[in-house]
C-alpha cells in the first residue's frame, strides 16, 4: 500500500491525541467542515468576480511564490530529508522535490493561467423555443473542490490557481510526505490573496489534522461540491470507495507503447526513451513496450541497449529475452509486470505478433490512462485510436503530452480515466459545471 494511501486509511481515529497539558482534544471531523464551511462562503467572493480580478490574483500568487523561494526550499528540505529516511522511492522523491527553478516553473503556470479565456459564463448551447421563452446553458463554478494527494507540492499550487481561475475554492489534503512544504506554500498563497483583496480562505489546508482529515474530507457531503484523489492506485481506490462526496476519479499510468510493423525505428525509439525516461515518476510516463514481430529483430536490440544505457531495468518475455544484445540483461516478466506501473526506470517489454494481439495485450492490462502507436500505416493508426478505449492516444508521438500544459490547458488538476463529467487532463472548464438560465415574459405553462 502506498504511503498516502496509508494516510487515508478510514479507521483512523475522529479525533485528534490530546493536547500537551490535558487540553481536550479536536473533533477532527467538526473541524474540517468548519474548514470546507469557510471555503464555501469564501467562494462566493468569486461568484461576480471579473476575469480581470481573477488573473490579477494568480499573477500576485506567481510574484509571491517567487520572493518566498528560500523559505519553500528550506521546508522542502525537511520533507525530502524525512523521506529519504522514510524510504521513500526514487519516483516519489522527484515528484516531492522542489527547486528555484521548479518554483518559477510552477509560478509560469500560474501566469499562464491568466492568460486563458476564463470559462466561467461561457454558453454552452443556446435557443429560443417557439413559445418564446429564451434559454442559455452557461459554465458556472463547482463552488468547493476538495483534492487530497500525494507527494506533490506543485499540485497544492495547481490546484489553487485552477480553482482560482474557474471560480472556486479549494480544501487540500496533500499527505504527511510534503507537509512542511504545502504548510508554507498555502501560507504564502494565503497571504498573497488578502494582499489582493481576496479571502484567504480560497484556499485551505486540512493536513494539520492527519489521516483523520482526509476521511473527514471525504465525507463532507453538502461543503464540499467534488472531490478530486491524486496518487496511487490505493489511494485513489481508498477516495473512490470510502469517499461520500462525489469523486472525480483520476488513474493511475499504466501507459503502453507500440511499435508497429515497418515504423519508422529512429522515431520509435526516440518516442521509447522520451516516454520512459524523460520523467520516470510519473502517471504519463511509458511502463510498457509492445513490439511488432516483424520490427523486432532490427529494433528490439537497438532499443534494449538504448534503455540499458539510460538505468533501465528491463521485465521481457523470451523473445524480448532472446533478442537483447549482449550485456544486457532482461528479466523473466510476469503478469504482474504487465499490470506495474513502475514509477521508476524499469519497463515490461513484449513481442506481439500482430497489432491485434498488441490491441488484446493493452485491453487486459491497461489503467485506461494513455497509449501510444508508432506506425507508418494508416489503417494501423485508424484501429488503434478506435478501437482503444484509454483516456488519451498518441499516434507517433510521446505519452509524455497526456498533460494539460503540454495540450494547451495550463495547469491541470489531474487526468481523469473515467467517463462521466471529465476525462483526460482536467483543466479549467472541467472544474465547472452548468446551470440552466431561461428567460421569458410572463410565460406560465399550460
Amino acid at each position: 500500500m502506498s504511503t498516502l494511501a496509508h494516510d487515508t486509511q478510514t479507521h483512523a481515529p475522529s479525533t485528534a491525541p490530546s493536547a500537551p497539558g490535558g487540553a481536550p482534544a479536536v473533533d477532527v471531523e467538526e473541524a474540517v467542515r468548519a474548514v470546507a464551511g469557510r471555503a464555501k462562503v469564501a467562494s462566493r467572493a468569486l461568484a461576480t468576480a471579473s476575469r480581470a480580478t481573477k488573473d490579477a490574483a494568480l499573477e500576485a500568487l506567481a510574484d509571491a511564490l517567487v520572493a518566498a523561494t528560500d523559505e519553500i526550499v528550506t521546508a522542502n528540505a525537511l520533507d525530502l530529508e524525512r523521506g529519504r529516511a522514510n524510504g521513500l522511492p526514487d519516483g516519489l522523491l522527484d515528484r516531492l522535490a522542489l527547486t528555484s527553478d521548479r518554483i518559477v516553473g510552477i509560478a509560469d503556470a500560474l501566469r499562464e493561467l491568466a492568460g486563458l479565456p476564463d470559462p466561467v459564463g461561457e454558453v454552452v448551447r443556446g435557443q429560443t423555443l417557439p413559445n418564446g421563452l429564451r434559454l442559455r446553458q452557461v459554465r458556472v463554478p463547482m463552488g468547493v473542490v476538495g483534492m487530497i494527494y500525494e507527494a506533490r507540492p506543485n499540485v497544492t499550487v495547481d490546484a489553487a490557481g485552477l480553482a482560482l481561475k474557474s471560480g472556486n475554492a479549494v480544501v487540500l489534503r496533500g499527505g504527511s510526505a510534503a507537509a512542511e512544504s504545502n504548510r508554507v506554500i498555502v501560507d504564502v498563497l494565503g497571504r498573497a490573496l488578502e494582499g489582493v483583496g481576496l479571502p484567504a480562505d480560497l484556499v485551505q489546508s486540512v493536513d494539520q489534522h492527519g489521516r483523520p482529515g482526509g476521511v473527514a474530507l471525504m465525507h463532507a457531503r453538502g461543503l464540499v461540491d467534488v472531490l478530486v484523489p491524486r496518487g496511487g492506485a490505493d489511494l485513489i481506490q481508498t477516495v473512490v470507495r470510502e469517499s461520500t462526496v462525489p469523486v472525480i476519479e483520476t488513474g493511475v499510468g499504466n501507459c503502453h507503447v507500440y511499435v508497429d510493423a515497418g515504423a519508422d525505428e529512429a522515431m520509435a525509439l526516440e518516442i521509447l526513451l522520451n516516454s520512459k525516461t524523460q520523467r520516470v515518476g510519473v502517471c504519463n510516463a511509458a511502463e510498457t513496450l509492445l513490439v511488432h514481430a516483424d520490427a523486432a529483430p532490427t529494433f528490439l536490440p537497438a532499443a534494449l541497449a538504448a534503455l540499458a544505457g539510460a538505468g533501465v531495468v528491463v521485465h521481457g518475455d523470451a523473445e524480448t529475452a532472446r533478442l537483447a544484445p549482449e550485456g544486457v540483461e532482461v528479466l523473466p516478466a510476469t503478469d504482474e509486470d504487465w499490470a506495474t506501473e513502475y514509477l521508476a526506470l524499469e519497463i515490461a517489454v513484449r513481442v506481439v505478433p500482430d497489432l491485434d494481439a498488441a490491441l488484446d495485450h493493452i485491453r487486459t492490462w491497461t489503467s485506461g490512462h494513455t497509449e501510444a502507436i508508432v506506425t507508418r500505416d494508416l489503417p494501423s493508426s485508424e484501429r488503434f485510436v478506435a478501437e482503444l478505449d484509454s483516456a488519451a492516444i498518441m499516434v507517433n508521438a510521446s505519452t509524455r503530452f497526456t498533460d494539460g500544459g503540454q495540450l494547451g490547458l495550463g495547469a491541470e488538476i489531474g487526468i481523469s480515466t473515467q467517463k462521466l463529467h471529465a476525462r483526460g487532463p482536467m483543466g479549467l472548464a472541467e472544474l465547472t459545471t452548468t446551470k440552466w438560465v431561461v428567460h421569458g415574459d410572463g410565460h406560465v405553462r399550460p
